[in-house]
C-alpha cells in the first residue's frame, strides 16, 4: 500500500500539471499581444512619413502594416478568452486578404504604378464584404489558429485571399527584384520580411506563438526594409 506521504505528493503535483496549459496559453496571447503593439508601431511611423511626403507608397505600406497588427491582435484575443465568429473574421480579414494585397499595392505604387491605390481600394472594400457577410461552416471554438478550409467555403473567401496574397506577394517581389540595383538593402530586407510573414502564414496551425514570433520579425523587417534609402 502507499504511504500517507506518496498520496500528499501526488496531490501537491496535481495543480501544477493542470497550470502548464494555463501558463502556456498565457504565454502565446502575451507574445502576440507584442507583436501586433510592434506591427502597429510600425505603421503609425510610417503614417507618419506619409504625412510629411505624401506619398501613396507610404499610405498603403502603413495601411498592410496596420492590417499586419490587427491580425496579430485577433490572434491574440483568440489565444486568450477563444476563438468565436468575431475574432475569426477579424483575423481572416486582416490577416488573410489585406496585408499581402495592401503591401504589394505598395509596391506598385512606389514603382510608379498609378492603378494601384484605386484598386487598393477596390479591392479592400471587397476584402471586407466578403469576410462580414460570407457565411461559417462549422462552429468555432478553443484557442488554437483555426483552419480556413474548415469554416470557409472556396468561393468567395478562400478565392478572394488566395488572389490578394499571390498577386500582392508577385507584386512586392517583381518590384524588390527590378530595383534591388538600385536600392539593394531595402530590398533584400523588404523581401527577407515577407518571406518571414509567408512562414509564419504557413505555421498558423502549430500555435500562436509561434505565428507571433513570425509576426513580429516581419514587421521590423518589412519597416525597414521600406524606410531604407540603399
Amino acid at each position: 500500500m502507499r504511504s500517507e506521504a506518496d498520496r500528499l505528493s501526488e496531490r501537491h503535483d496535481e495543480p501544477t500539471h493542470r497550470s502548464e496549459p494555463t501558463t502556456l496559453l498565457r504565454m502565446e496571447a502575451i507574445l502576440a499581444f507584442g507583436a501586433a503593439l510592434i506591427a502597429l508601431r510600425l505603421a503609425g511611423l510610417l503614417a507618419a512619413r506619409w504625412r510629411q511626403r505624401r506619398e501613396p507608397r507610404l499610405a498603403l505600406w502603413s495601411a498592410g502594416l496596420a492590417a499586419y497588427a490587427l491580425g496579430a491582435a485577433a490572434i491574440a484575443w483568440g489565444a486568450a478568452g477563444g476563438w468565436n465568429a468575431g475574432i475569426f473574421r477579424a483575423y481572416y480579414l486582416f490577416g488573410g486578404l489585406l496585408t499581402a494585397a495592401l503591401l504589394g499595392a505598395g509596391s506598385l505604387a512606389g514603382a510608379g504604378v498609378r492603378a494601384a491605390v484605386p484598386a487598393a481600394l477596390v479591392y479592400t472594400g471587397l476584402a471586407a464584404g466578403v469576410a462580414l457577410a460570407v457565411p461559417l461552416e462549422a462552429p468555432l471554438g478553443g484557442t488554437s489558429i483555426p483552419e480556413a478550409q474548415r469554416h470557409l467555403a472556396f468561393f468567395p473567401a478562400r478565392s478572394l485571399a488566395i488572389f490578394g496574397n499571390v498577386a500582392g506577394s508577385l507584386a512586392l517581389v517583381a518590384v524588390a527584384v527590378a530595383g534591388f540595383r538600385r536600392r539593394p538593402l531595402g530590398n533584400a530586407l523588404l523581401l527577407a520580411g515577407f518571406a518571414l510573414a509567408a512562414v509564419g502564414s504557413a505555421v498558423a496551425g502549430l500555435g500562436a506563438a509561434e505565428t507571433a514570433a513570425f509576426v513580429a520579425l516581419a514587421a521590423c523587417l518589412l519597416y525597414a526594409g521600406s524606410i531604407a534609402r540603399r
